[in-house]
């Protein structure tokens, strides 16, 4: 008996989905398996970070030269892996990073250091944030930043523009912000933007800046 064409569609039909959800289902755990190793490498290098702050590795801009200057070749990452980690951990000084960088590595290098780590380190604050909510803002900060700013961030129609200057200019608090957003109604696309485009002017400043001391 012939079996319609129709049948025979729906069966390919079946198949071709079935392949698909398996690729997916196994690319998806590829993924989860990749981001949980990334996750507990960048953990165990924020943990030596902080023991190394608190050990006093990291008190001045001569000193973090020291300290970065110890792993040779490697200083480049090391100094991006730091940038990134003083987002995450607001106490880690992200100012002496952008110095010894520009120092050490020169305004081009020293800037790519510096805004590669730093971009990534804010995507991760506002992920961090989103994933975890606002226990883990109210935690960071004190309780009357955080209900003020709030506040004003979920109300503002401008705040999308004022994260965009506060991204652009010095002396913002950036590590707060990152956080601040994530816990906002902006969507992770538009802060990575705001990140992307807003991030570079400022530190390629410092970088030109700070290489004249070389």
């Amino acid at each position: 008996m012939d079996i319609p064409e129709r049948s025979l569609g729906g069966v390919c039909t079946d198949e071709t989905r079935n392949t698909k959800a398996s690729s997916k289902s196994a690319r998806q755990k590829l993924i989860s398996i990749a981001s949980f190793f990334l996750i507990a490498f960048v953990l165990i290098f924020i943990v030596i970070l902080a023991k190394d702050y608190f050990d006093g590795e990291f008190k001045s801009v001569e000193s973090l030269q020291q300290y970065i200057g110890k792993y040779g070749v490697f200083g480049p990452f090391i100094l991006t892996f730091f940038q990134a980690a003083q987002v995450v951990i607001p106490v880690l000084p992200g100012f002496f990073g952008c110095a010894a960088g520009s120092v050490m590595f020169g305004p081009l290098v020293g800037f790519l250091c510096n805004y590669i780590g730093i971009s990534l380190g804010s995507i991760a604050a506002f992920l961090l944030a989103r994933k975890f909510g606002k226990p883990l803002v109210q935690d960071l900060f004190p309780s009357e930043k955080y209900r003020k700013w709030s506040v004003w961030a979920s109300k503002s129609k401008s705040y999308t523009l004022f994260l965009f200057m506060a991204m652009l200019l010095p002396l913002f608090p950036d590590d707060y912000l990152c956080y601040l957003t994530g816990v906002s109604k902006m969507t992770a696309r538009k802060f990575i933007w705001i990140i992307i485009l807003g991030k570079p002017w400022c530190i390629l400043a410092y970088s030109l800046g700070f290489s004249l001391i070389k």
